[in-house]
């Protein structure tokens, strides 16, 4: 496989949706920039009759190759129906949400956030909040078949980011969105005021502390994600 050095990988600001990108060929990535945002896609490992057995498991070639994408064809379904409803003002959304939309994207705002954390807590909004005014009750659908083949009794959506993009953030972000709406209206029972987090060890446990309002260092008020007036 032809090594491509890409000597700038940074090609698109984070503050705003990606427009542009990498080609990839049949070779694997290129330093060929094309106009518009990348698919959601994924890489099929594939065994090949070079791949050694180690440890009683055969090893699997990685080659980033054309031929090995596959597309997440129900994340950019959503992705196309996020597009719409962003253009279209966030219509269907309660007042208190409409808020945090607009102060988190605040063009003056000091602490800018990152678009892939925007579009996560979107992605939340929209299914929760609009996704049936737009006809859209099919994602609900989709997510209930794909948890029942996994587990039936814990139902999940997943928000998939890079290292590094600020997961904890948008963690912190969706606790407000949830909380003060439910502190506006209680009887609405599409939000919560109570959250479990969950973590692999002590570790992570640790660092998520800024998700405690009680804690010196949390992040709504060190990201900025609530106006001083609505601070805990």
């Amino acid at each position: 496989m032809r090594q491509t050095i890409i000597e700038n990988p940074i090609i698109n600001s984070p503050y705003i949706k990606p427009n542009r990108h990498f080609k990839f060929s049949d070779d694997g990535i290129t330093n060929e920039i094309v106009d518009g945002r990348r698919s959601s896609a994924y890489f099929i490992p594939i065994a090949s009759p070079r791949s050694k057995k180690k440890g009683g498991q055969y090893t699997f070639e990685t080659e980033w190759t054309q031929d090995r994408i596959q597309e997440n064809e129900l994340v950019n379904q959503i992705r196309t129906r996020l597009d719409r409803w962003r253009a279209d003002k966030y219509r269907g959304v309660s007042r208190v949400t409409r808020y945090l939309l607009e102060y988190w994207q605040d063009p003056n705002r000091e602490k800018k956030l990152f678009f892939c954390q925007i579009e996560a807590a979107e992605t939340a909004i929209y299914l929760t909040e609009a996704a049936d005014l737009y006809g859209d009750g099919w994602i609900a659908n989709t997510l209930r078949e794909k948890n029942d083949q996994a587990n039936s009794s814990l139902y999940r959506i997943a928000f998939k980011m890079a290292t590094g993009s600020g997961k904890t953030v948008v963690m912190a972000m969706l606790i407000c969105w949830h909380v003060l709406n439910k502190k506006t209206n209680p009887q609405d029972t599409r939000f919560s005021d109570a959250f479990l987090i969950v973590t692999p060890g002590i570790t992570i446990r640790d660092r998520l502390r800024v998700l405690l309002p009680n804690d010196p260092h949390n992040f709504y008020r060190q990201r900025d994600l609530l106006p001083a007036d609505k601070l805990p």
